[in-house]
């Protein structure tokens, strides 16, 4: 399965409360389902409806709904990069529209920083699943797809997207016994495992190292 994070311009940043009560929210459309967006992808709106559900009753009702600031390498969200906290997902039509808190982490904090200094921030949905593409030339995202966080912080969503598509999509990513790993980390795990004989893996221990560093 491809990493697939798809960026979004058009969300407000709005604070509730003052004093010690003021908390500073993103609100806005997260996710798009139905329509080819323009990093040439279509995700089925039933396909989104069902793992919106999913991501509502396993983490946004738990209080497990994080996101980061910046652009992660890979599908799991990271504790020390955590700025937010998805608070709603509810889906209007096609439309996913999300809200959620910024946290007075580290990373929450810098980006409330950048806000209040006039910075021009957006949201970055992140996920894995297949892609297929169709006679017309787009991809659409297969039924597997799981969503990793609705929205994490980035700057500049209106930049080209080349330089994610490249890094974060270039890599294969497998659902191994409830675990997310990478492709080429696991089939090197799976050759290791074959080679029973401790003989035979001290032979080929170099070679599986190399073609382990070539792929990376």
């Amino acid at each position: 399965m491809k990493l697939i994070t798809e960026e979004v311009a058009k969300v407000k940043f709005i604070t509730e409360g003052k004093g010690a009560k003021k908390k500073m929210y993103i609100e806005g459309v997260f996710l798009q389902g139905d329509i080819k967006n323009r990093n040439g992808r279509m995700y089925p709106v039933n396909t989104l409806s069902r793992e919106v559900n999913r991501y509502n009753e396993s983490f946004i009702m738990k209080g497990r709904a994080l996101g980061e600031l910046g652009h992660p390498d890979g599908p799991t969200v990271n504790l020390d990069r955590v700025s937010h906290k998805i608070t709603s997902l509810r889906q209007e039509g096609r439309n996913f529209v999300g809200k959620a808190q910024l946290l007075d982490t580290p990373m929450g904090k810098i980006a409330k920083s950048l806000i209040d200094e006039g910075v021009t921030l957006g949201v970055s949905s992140r996920g894995i699943g297949s892609l297929k593409t169709t006679n017309e030339g787009y991809k659409v995202v297969g039924e597997d797809f799981m969503l990793a966080t609705a929205a994490d912080i980035v700057a500049d969503p209106s930049a080209p997207d080349a330089f994610v598509s490249g890094i974060m999509e270039g890599k294969e990513w497998i659902w191994e016994g409830g675990i997310l790993r990478e492709q080429q980390a696991a089939e090197t795990q799976k050759r290791i495992n074959t080679l029973v004989d401790s003989k035979v893996l001290e032979e080929h221990k170099l070679g599986l190292f190399q073609d382990f560093l070539s792929n990376l």
